[in-house]
Protein backbone atom coordinates (compact mmCIF):
# COMPACT_ATOMS: atom_id res chain seq x y z
CA UNK A 1 0.00 0.00 0.00
CA UNK A 2 1.39 3.65 -1.14
CA UNK A 3 2.10 6.27 1.62
CA UNK A 4 -0.48 8.56 2.20
CA UNK A 5 0.63 11.72 0.06
CA UNK A 6 1.58 14.67 2.32
CA UNK A 7 0.04 17.63 1.09
CA UNK A 8 1.80 19.64 3.51
CA UNK A 9 4.68 18.90 2.51
CA UNK A 10 4.07 19.80 -1.14
CA UNK A 11 3.28 23.18 -0.48
CA UNK A 12 5.88 23.80 1.52
CA UNK A 13 8.42 22.63 -1.01
CA UNK A 14 6.64 24.19 -4.36
CA UNK A 15 6.75 27.35 -2.20
CA UNK A 16 10.73 27.43 -2.62
CA UNK A 17 9.57 27.92 -6.29
CA UNK A 18 8.96 31.97 -7.11
CA UNK A 19 6.08 32.70 -9.22
CA UNK A 20 5.34 36.34 -10.50
CA UNK A 21 2.17 37.71 -9.31
CA UNK A 22 -0.72 38.84 -11.53
CA UNK A 23 -4.35 39.97 -10.53
CA UNK A 24 -6.72 38.60 -12.91
CA UNK A 25 -9.72 40.90 -13.25
CA UNK A 26 -12.85 41.15 -15.82
CA UNK A 27 -16.31 42.12 -15.64
CA UNK A 28 -19.17 39.77 -14.89
CA UNK A 29 -22.50 40.12 -17.33
CA UNK A 30 -23.40 42.87 -15.46
CA UNK A 31 -20.47 45.20 -15.91
CA UNK A 32 -19.48 44.94 -12.42
CA UNK A 33 -15.40 44.64 -11.79
CA UNK A 34 -13.93 41.26 -10.27
CA UNK A 35 -10.19 40.21 -9.65
CA UNK A 36 -8.16 37.51 -8.33
CA UNK A 37 -4.77 37.30 -7.13
CA UNK A 38 -3.08 34.77 -8.73
CA UNK A 39 0.57 32.91 -8.68
CA UNK A 40 0.56 30.44 -11.27
CA UNK A 41 0.47 32.49 -14.25
CA UNK A 42 2.08 30.94 -17.60
CA UNK A 43 3.03 31.84 -21.25
CA UNK A 44 1.55 29.23 -23.26
CA UNK A 45 2.36 29.31 -26.51
CA UNK A 46 3.61 32.50 -28.92
CA UNK A 47 1.63 31.13 -32.63
CA UNK A 48 -0.75 31.79 -31.22
CA UNK A 49 0.04 33.87 -28.29
CA UNK A 50 -2.01 32.03 -25.40
CA UNK A 51 -1.57 32.13 -21.88
CA UNK A 52 -2.51 30.38 -18.82
CA UNK A 53 -3.45 30.67 -15.09
CA UNK A 54 -5.40 28.39 -12.17
CA UNK A 55 -7.98 29.56 -10.08
CA UNK A 56 -9.09 27.23 -7.78
CA UNK A 57 -12.26 25.31 -7.39
CA UNK A 58 -14.10 27.23 -4.52
CA UNK A 59 -13.18 31.36 -6.27
CA UNK A 60 -16.49 32.87 -5.99
CA UNK A 61 -14.24 35.60 -7.95
CA UNK A 62 -13.48 33.60 -11.07
CA UNK A 63 -17.10 32.52 -11.99
CA UNK A 64 -18.02 36.13 -12.29
CA UNK A 65 -15.27 37.22 -14.27
CA UNK A 66 -15.96 34.07 -16.91
CA UNK A 67 -19.15 35.00 -17.41
CA UNK A 68 -17.95 38.03 -19.56
CA UNK A 69 -15.56 35.92 -21.55
CA UNK A 70 -12.90 38.37 -21.12
CA UNK A 71 -10.22 39.37 -18.90
CA UNK A 72 -6.68 40.93 -18.01
CA UNK A 73 -3.68 40.27 -16.49
CA UNK A 74 -1.85 42.85 -14.56
CA UNK A 75 1.43 42.30 -13.37
CA UNK A 76 2.09 43.59 -10.54
CA UNK A 77 4.61 45.60 -9.16
CA UNK A 78 7.00 45.52 -5.67
CA UNK A 79 5.25 48.11 -4.90
CA UNK A 80 1.68 47.03 -5.21
CA UNK A 81 1.39 44.63 -2.04
CA UNK A 82 -1.87 46.31 -0.69
CA UNK A 83 -3.57 45.49 -4.20
CA UNK A 84 -2.44 41.57 -3.59
CA UNK A 85 -3.75 40.89 -0.49
CA UNK A 86 -6.89 42.94 -1.51
CA UNK A 87 -7.53 40.64 -4.21
CA UNK A 88 -6.13 37.61 -2.65
CA UNK A 89 -8.71 36.31 -0.36
CA UNK A 90 -12.20 35.92 -1.51
CA UNK A 91 -15.04 38.49 -0.33
CA UNK A 92 -17.29 36.93 2.29
CA UNK A 93 -20.82 36.66 0.55
CA UNK A 94 -22.63 40.28 0.36
CA UNK A 95 -18.51 41.68 1.44
CA UNK A 96 -17.82 45.10 0.49
CA UNK A 97 -16.62 45.35 -3.57
CA UNK A 98 -12.55 45.07 -3.38
CA UNK A 99 -12.58 47.73 -6.39
CA UNK A 100 -13.61 50.41 -4.01
CA UNK A 101 -11.39 53.07 -3.41
CA UNK A 102 -9.46 52.01 -6.75
CA UNK A 103 -9.25 54.18 -9.50
CA UNK A 104 -8.98 51.97 -12.53
CA UNK A 105 -8.86 52.17 -16.03
CA UNK A 106 -9.97 50.04 -18.90
CA UNK A 107 -7.94 47.93 -21.33
CA UNK A 108 -8.32 47.74 -24.95
CA UNK A 109 -11.04 44.96 -23.91
CA UNK A 110 -12.70 47.26 -21.67
CA UNK A 111 -11.52 44.96 -18.65
CA UNK A 112 -10.14 46.57 -15.64
CA UNK A 113 -6.52 47.81 -15.33
CA UNK A 114 -5.25 48.60 -11.83
CA UNK A 115 -3.29 51.67 -11.00
CA UNK A 116 0.39 51.36 -10.40
CA UNK A 117 0.12 47.73 -12.34
CA UNK A 118 3.63 47.85 -14.39
CA UNK A 119 2.24 45.73 -17.81
CA UNK A 120 -0.98 44.43 -18.44
CA UNK A 121 -2.12 41.14 -20.87
CA UNK A 122 -6.28 41.84 -22.02
CA UNK A 123 -7.37 37.86 -23.10
CA UNK A 124 -10.07 35.91 -24.72
CA UNK A 125 -10.97 33.39 -22.72
CA UNK A 126 -9.95 30.09 -25.08
CA UNK A 127 -11.24 27.36 -22.97
CA UNK A 128 -11.29 26.31 -18.90
CA UNK A 129 -10.78 22.78 -18.00
CA UNK A 130 -10.85 21.29 -14.39
CA UNK A 131 -7.42 19.88 -13.24
CA UNK A 132 -7.15 18.87 -9.93
CA UNK A 133 -8.87 20.89 -7.09
CA UNK A 134 -8.43 24.13 -9.49
CA UNK A 135 -9.55 25.47 -13.31
CA UNK A 136 -6.95 25.89 -15.89
CA UNK A 137 -7.53 28.55 -18.10
CA UNK A 138 -6.41 29.15 -21.59
CA UNK A 139 -6.55 32.39 -22.92
CA UNK A 140 -6.15 34.27 -26.35
CA UNK A 141 -3.63 37.61 -25.96
CA UNK A 142 -5.66 40.16 -28.01
CA UNK A 143 -3.37 43.16 -26.71
CA UNK A 144 -0.42 43.92 -24.38
CA UNK A 145 0.90 47.24 -22.67
CA UNK A 146 3.92 47.39 -20.29
CA UNK A 147 4.68 51.04 -18.84
CA UNK A 148 8.74 50.49 -18.92
CA UNK A 149 8.76 51.51 -15.33
CA UNK A 150 11.88 50.93 -13.66
CA UNK A 151 9.63 49.33 -10.74
CA UNK A 152 10.68 45.39 -9.78
CA UNK A 153 8.32 43.23 -10.79
CA UNK A 154 6.09 41.05 -7.39
CA UNK A 155 7.21 37.71 -6.71
CA UNK A 156 5.35 35.41 -4.48
CA UNK A 157 8.19 32.78 -2.24
CA UNK A 158 7.74 31.18 0.78
CA UNK A 159 4.35 32.20 1.65
CA UNK A 160 5.64 36.29 1.44
CA UNK A 161 5.50 38.86 -1.72
CA UNK A 162 8.92 40.68 -2.59
CA UNK A 163 10.32 42.11 -5.50
CA UNK A 164 12.90 40.83 -8.85
CA UNK A 165 16.02 43.18 -8.66
CA UNK A 166 17.30 43.39 -12.33
CA UNK A 167 21.19 44.56 -13.22
CA UNK A 168 21.91 45.61 -16.58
Amino acid sequence: MAAEFDSARFRHVLGHLPTGVVVVTGLNSGGEPFGITIGSFVSVSLEPPLVGFFPGLQSRSWPAIAEGKRFCANILSSAQADECWRFAKEPQEGGANRFEGLQWTKSANGMPVLPNSIGWIDCSIQSVTEAGDHWFVLGRVDHLHTTDSADEAMVFYKGKVAGVETSQ
